[in-house]
């Protein structure tokens, strides 16, 4: 098992150049590299032990394939799986498809990594392959969103990198549990240059900009599974350390209630999505030992989403309030909607579950109330005008085959938690997305209020990224018995 797992991370990165080399093969090939992806996950989840190698263990370079690997990339999988699908008739390049099999090869170093200087590497060369993916079409406004998510991720990656050579000086080591009698100053770049890279909390408020304004398939790579890359480590180390999972279930309620805040009032369909995903990325970090499965629950949900939003007639929600769309397409933003919100029957009801259930008594009123504002965001889907459209053509086949694998894994997903299905939990998850429809015919249906976006703006990123430093220090320096 382990000659096949090194196989299994390194295949992705030479299928990429042999793609780029031979363009007739390049969708053949990224397919089978996201199948054997999703093989290999399932592989993990039934019956495969936890492996442990040590490559070189003098530094503590370590992989580590276990359950919580096994979810991520799963994610990975199904949702590379679905945007190729999509894009199979689109006639992108041989270069797409590339960066799409790099992206999703580093992905994956990502999820068995447990140290801090491979764990580096694999997110530096995510950075380079979602840049080259966001400037795909080279138009100066993909271009200027391109440069300015490189920017953010590199400073985020500076600051982490120093993070984990202080952890390194001191241990002689970058095995993640380093962070054990590591100095303060070290948890505290590592926690920001991880937070920012994932998008969570104020940190992250450059996500909706450069998730919101990519191509659709891009902005599903993005949101479904790209961000999980800085989710990943963080809950990894949550479990290992209990001071960093406190400040991560800190971080991870703050990101579910300011995401969906934010969600609630925003009249742009994608940049409602986007917003989410700050929210949903707090939802995994808000229990770490259940956030594999919340993860596996968002990444197909948010894949689903992006894709069908790129095929809307409008990305405004006051003009489709008043423009009929088709009802096949309808049906599947429903789902998506109503598995988000954690409706029975969908893997989101037993995602919620799990992490309302995981929670601390502290956080427990306010991710009942981000529960709740994540039925009001979604509702405006779920209630959306629709009729019957037979002579419309603009829906390619390559999204029904995408929506189909995506919903199907929504399905069948639902039951890794069959035990979430309690009377108290039924009537529990009814009763918020309830509660969150009235809230919605109530209030916010009719509701315009434009919140600022001053703290989005580029001049401002790296501002907001050095008081979460100092906030980060402050809360780690209150916890220094590390």
């Amino acid at each position: 098992m382990s000659t096949i797992t090194i196989a299994w991370v390194a295949l992705p990165f030479f299928i990429g150049f042999v793609a780029y080399l031979f363009p007739k093969l390049d969708r053949i090939l990224a397919l089978g590299i996201a199948l054997a992806s999703a093989a290999y996950a399932l592989s993990l989840f039934f019956g495969q032990p936890p492996l442990t190698l040590e490559l070189l263990d003098s530094f503590g370079v370590t992989l580590i394939v276990d359950q919580l690997s096994s979810y991520f990339i799963l994610t990975n999988a199904l949702v590379t799986t679905a945007v190729i699908l999509y894009c199979w008739h689109s006639g992108k390049s041989a270069f797409f498809y590339a960066q799409t099999i790099i992206l999703h090869g580093s992905l994956n170093a990502v999820f068995v990594c447990a140290d801090f200087i491979s764990l580096y590497v694999a997110l530096e060369v995510i950075g380079i392959a979602a840049f080259l993916l966001i400037t795909y079409p080279r138009s100066n406004r993909s271009i200027w969103v391109g440069l300015r998510y490189l920017f953010v991720s590199n400073t985020a990656m500076l600051f982490y990198l120093v993070g984990a050579v202080l952890v390194y000086q001191v241990h002689h080591s970058f095995a993640f549990a380093g962070l054990r009698g590591a100095p303060i100053e070290a948890l505290t770049l590592i926690l920001m240059g991880l937070l920012t890279k994932g998008g969570v909390f104020v940190s992250g408020l450059w996500l909706p900009l450069t998730h919101s304004e990519s191509a659709t398939p891009v902005s599903a790579l993005l949101s479904g599974i790209v961000v999980k890359a800085g989710i990943f480590p963080l809950v990894r180390c949550a479990l290992i350390l209990d001071e960093v999972d406190a400040i991560v279930r800190i971080f991870g309620v703050g990101a579910a209630v300011l995401g969906v805040f934010y969600a609630i009032l925003e009249q742009d369909n994608k940049r409602t999505l986007a917003l989410s995903t700050i929210s949903q990325l707090g939802w995994i970090l808000a229990a770490p030992e259940v956030g594999g499965f919340y993860a596996l629950a968002h990444g197909l949900v948010k894949a689903t989403l992006f894709l069908s939003a790129g095929a809307l007639p409008s990305r405004n929600i006051k003009e489709l309030q008043h423009q009929p769309i088709d009802t096949a397409l309808w049906i599947i933003l429903v789902v998506a909607s109503l598995s988000i919100s954690g409706f029975p029957l969908l893997v989101g009801f037993g995602a919620k579950m799990s992490t309302l259930n995981n929670v601390v008594s502290w956080q427990a009123i306010a991710m009942n109330v981000a529960a709740v504002g994540t039925a009001v965001a979604y509702a405006r889907f779920i209630f959306l005008p629709h009729q019957r459209q037979d002579g419309q053509q603009e829906v390619k086949f390559g999204f029904w085959a995408a929506s189909i694998l995506l919903i199907g894994g929504l399905v069948v997903a639902n039951a890794l938690y069959y035990e979430a299905y309690t009377v108290a939990n039924i009537i529990k998850a009814l009763a918020i997305v309830g509660v969150g429809w009235l809230a919605y015919f109530a209030i916010f249906r009719r509701a315009v209020l434009k919140l600022p976006r001053v703290l989005e703006q580029f001049e401002h990123l790296i501002g907001v990224m050095s008081l979460m430093l100092i906030l980060l220090f402050w809360m780690v320096w209150t916890r220094s018995g590390i």
